[in-house]
Order: structure tokens, then C-alpha cells, then sequence
């Protein structure tokens, strides 16, 4: 037991001074005045009020408000690029000192936000596929399905209306995914804020406008309820002078004016994206790598336990098994990311929840792995070589592991690409990683195909890569 407390307690250790290494530049965008720096939430996925443009900046309507506000505040700040129902997560476990993300003000919320002067009056409209002319008003969608974002006015809108006009709400986590299931034919329309459709429709994005706007409710700034109050009251103060000043009338028409962008080729598109995708790719073997190398050390400890002669201990290894291969690793990234966080009052690095819940949930069936090849040598040859006088962890050392090991690489080798691949559902907590980068570049251009695409082949490249140096690695050591 000493030899796990003190293994965790290691591991811990490690994982903060990585984390504290890593400095968290790419999800930084903090202004160079002096001050407190403040940790800012929003989406990446919301044109044009923020996403990534294709130098990696966080640029759009919120991003340019929040820069100059902050300028003319004197504060600082640094983004979180979470994506929305992370972000409000964020806030409400303390992760965060501020959402700006294109947030409704609504009465729900605040209940448990406090929310800033309405820096933007939105509306929604409907959407359809540009090819169709079917569906021109809510009759039109009777008996068939809506798509729309969760936690947006439009899901609010289309809620309060489904029942009188007999339509399905399918929702999504972000605009790029819900516009991609209108064109395919999967959802008869769509229901979106009117300046985030207008803009995508300006960008190719395949839809169409065909109503007119609903009155919706106003965009505010969030903090916690009763928290960061001083950063509220500066908010609204740099609202008000940039209103004044003309600032604000120029970040608008900078986004929502008459400029038309031209357009790129498909193969343009994808050499511009190639380098946010690189990046992504380089921070999914590095979480990849340093979670392996975690669960290899708990998969030892708690593998060692099960096939131990202790009987508590073998107790102990079970359960932890049975709980981290039996929660979906979607529902542990949540817990270990917003949840404990919560509950403890203390903030967690991204970077340490992303190895912490890819660790544990490898751990687990890394232990497995350790303990069905330990299990899988025949039981005669540990009594043989005790009946020689050799001690039970001297017979393991030199009889059994040895033997146990080419058992298990080919294991090895299949948690390591599942691993791999797990890192793309981490992105649900903001983790940018490759699916992540994905995301992010298909909110800025829309091009689903050509960025899904590029990211399949580039995993398979390097799965198919790291599989046969593992089935070389594996032929050597059987000949060895």
C-alpha cells in the first residue's frame, strides 16, 4: 500500500510540473498591460463573434471587444478556448473568471450568473441546404427533424415552437456539425443566431436564409454569481468608452459588413490548415506518450497487486479496475475536469485532467493486460522453480515476467492506438488536440469534407506508423 500512495503522490507530482512547463501558450491571448491577469472562457467554433483564423489567433467579434476593453481598462487576460457548454461548465466550477462567448442573457442564467450590459442584440433565423426549396416557413417542417446547437437561443427557440409545428429537435455541440447535417439531407433545417448564419451564408457554408428574424435575447459577459465583480464593472466601463469612441461601430462592420472574402481552392484550404493540424497531431502523441508512460507505471502497481498472494490488496486493484474501465472516458474527462475541481474549490490545468483521465483509463486496462500475461504462463513453472528455493519475487523477476512480456505486446500495441485515438474525446472538454484543431478550422471555413478528410488520412498515417515500429519492436523481442 505505501509503494501506491507513494507512486500516486509521484505521479501527481510529475503531472504539475509538466503542466507548469507547458506554460499554456496556445490557449493564451493575454493583453501586455500590467494588472491581474484574468482566465477568459469562450467558444472557438462561433463565427464570426470567435474562432481561430489561420495564423492560430482568436479573432472575431467577442475576441476584438474583449482586446479593447481590456486595453482601455488597463487589465489582462487570457483565453480558454473551451468551446460553449465547456466554457459555462467552466464558470460554474470556478475554472474560468469570465465567459464571453456569444451568450444569451436569459433568466435561467441569471440565476447563476451575473451578466454584463448587452454588448450585442441578437434574433435567430432558419436555415436550409441552398438547394432546397421546399422549406420556406415552420409549417414546412411538420414530421421532420431541426437540427441546433445546445445551449444556444436558437435550441430555446426551436423548443418553444417544436410541438406546435410537429418537429424533432436533433441537437449538436457546435454550428460546423449542425450546417454539415442540414446539407446531407439528415435535418430538414436548422435554427441559428441570425449574425452567425448570415456570416457562414457569406462564407459558402452551403445554407440559405429563409425567414425573417425572431426577437431573441441579448449577448452579455458572464461571471459567477457574486464573483469578479471588479472584472464586471470594467467590462461594462470599456463597453460604454468604446461605444463612445467609435471602436465598437468598427469591430462590427470589421465582421458583419459588406466585405466579401474570396474564395480558396479545396487544395488551398487544406496546405493553409496543414499547420494548426501538425500542431494538433504533435499535441495528440505528446498526451498520447506521457499518458502510456503513467498507465504503464499504474498498470505495473495494480497488476502486481491481482496476481499478488495478498488478498486486501488484490481487492483493492479489482476495484480500481472496475472503475476506471467501467466509466465511459467521457464521463471521467467531465468528472476529473469540472467536477472535482467543484467540489474541492481548487482550479485543475487542462493539460493535467487530460493526462490524469487518460491515464487512469488506460491504467485500468493496462493492468490487465499485465495481469492475463502473468496469469498465462503455466502455474507449474513458478512451482518448480520454488520447489528449487527460489523466493516468489526472485521466480517472478527471472521465470515468469520474461515470458509474460511477449505475451503481452501484442496488447500493448492495441492499447497504445486506442489511446491515440481516445484523445479525440477530450476535446469535449476544450483539449486541442488534432480532432480538436479539426473543429476549429472547419469553423472558419466550412469545409468539412476536405478538413475531415486531411485529419483521417493523418491519423492513419501515423497509426499505421507507430503499429509496425511496435511489430518490429515485437519480432525482436520474440527472437531475443
Amino acid at each position: 500500500m505505501k509503494t501506491t500512495k507513494v507512486s500516486f503522490f509521484v505521479l501527481s507530482l510529475i503531472l504539475l510540473l509538466v503542466a507548469g512547463l507547458s506554460g499554456w501558450s496556445g490557449d493564451a491571448n493575454a493583453n501586455s498591460n500590467s494588472g491581474k491577469t484574468y482566465v477568459i472562457g469562450t467558444d472557438i467554433t462561433f463565427a464570426p463573434f470567435e474562432y481561430q483564423d489561420e495564423n492560430g489567433d482568436y479573432v472575431g467579434i467577442d475576441m476584438d471587444l474583449l482586446d479593447a476593453i481590456a486595453k482601455d481598462q488597463n487589465f489582462n487576460y487570457q483565453i480558454k478556448a473551451l468551446g460553449f457548454n465547456a466554457a459555462v461548465q467552466a464558470l460554474e466550477s470556478n475554472q474560468v473568471d469570465g465567459v464571453i462567448a456569444g451568450m444569451s442573457i436569459t433568466d435561467e442564467r441569471k440565476q447563476k450568473f451575473d451578466f454584463s450590459e448587452s454588448y450585442f442584440d441578437s434574433g435567430v433565423v432558419m436555415g436550409v441546404s441552398a438547394n432546397n426549396d421546399t422549406a420556406k416557413s415552420y409549417e414546412d417542417l411538420r414530421g421532420r427533424k431541426v437540427a441546433v446547437k445546445t445551449g444556444t437561443e436558437g435550441y430555446s427557440f426551436a423548443e418553444s415552437i417544436a410541438s406546435k409545428y410537429g418537429f424533432t429537435i436533433v441537437p449538436f455541440d457546435d454550428s460546423s456539425q449542425m450546417y454539415d447535417d442540414v446539407k446531407t439531407g439528415n435535418s430538414a433545417a436548422c435554427f441559428e443566431d441570425y449574425p452567425v448564419l448570415a456570416y457562414g451564408v457569406k462564407q459558402n457554408n452551403g445554407l440559405k436564409i429563409v425567414t425573417k428574424k425572431e426577437d431573441g435575447a441579448s449577448y452579455g459577459f458572464a461571471v459567477s454569481k457574486g464573483q469578479n465583480q471588479e472584472l464586471l464593472k470594467m467590462f461594462n466601463d470599456g463597453l460604454t468608452n468604446i461605444k463612445v469612441s467609435g471602436e465598437y461601430d468598427r469591430i462590427k462592420e470589421n465582421y458583419l459588413g459588406e466585405n466579401v472574402v474570396a474564395n480558396q481552392s479545396r487544395w488551398e484550404l487544406v496546405q493553409k490548415s496543414l499547420p494548426v493540424l501538425f500542431k494538433g497531431m504533435g499535441k495528440t502523441l505528446l498526451y498520447t506518450i506521457i499518458s502510456l508512460f503513467f498507465a504503464f507505471i499504474i498498470g505495473l502497481i495494480f497488476g502486481f497487486m491481482k496476481v499478488g498472494q495478498n488478498k486486501f490488496l488484490r481487492v483493492v486493484a479489482t476495484v480500481f479496475v472496475d472503475i476506471f474501465r467501467g466509466i465511459p472516458l467521457i464521463v471521467l474527462a467531465f468528472f476529473i475536469y469540472f467536477g472535482i475541481p467543484q467540489a474541492m474549490g481548487f482550479t485543475m490545468p487542462m493539460f493535467l485532467a487530460a493526462i490524469l483521465t487518460l491515464s487512469l483509463n488506460a491504467g485500468a486496462y493496462v493492468t490487465e493486460i499485465i495481469r492475463g500475461g502473468i496469469q498465462s504462463i503455466d502455474r507449474g513453472q513458478m512451482e518448480a522453480a520454488r520447489s528449487l528455493g527460489l523466493p516468489y519475487r526472485k521466480a517472478m523477476i527471472k521465470i515468469v515476467i520474461p515470458q509474460a512480456i511477449r505475451v503481452m505486446i501484442p496488447s500493448f500495441i492495441n492499447q497504445m492506438v486506442i489511446t491515440l485515438k481516445d484523445t479525440s474525446i477530450l476535446s469535449v472538454i476544450g483539449l486541442v488536440e488534432l480532432t480538436q484543431s479539426g473543429k476549429i478550422v472547419i469553423a472558419r471555413t466550412f469545409a468539412s469534407f476536405d478538413i475531415w478528410l486531411t485529419v483521417a488520412i493523418m491519423y492513419l498515417i501515423v497509426i499505421i506508423t507507430l503499429t509496425k515500429i511496435a511489430d518490429y519492436l515485437e519480432v525482436r523481442v520474440r527472437r531475443g
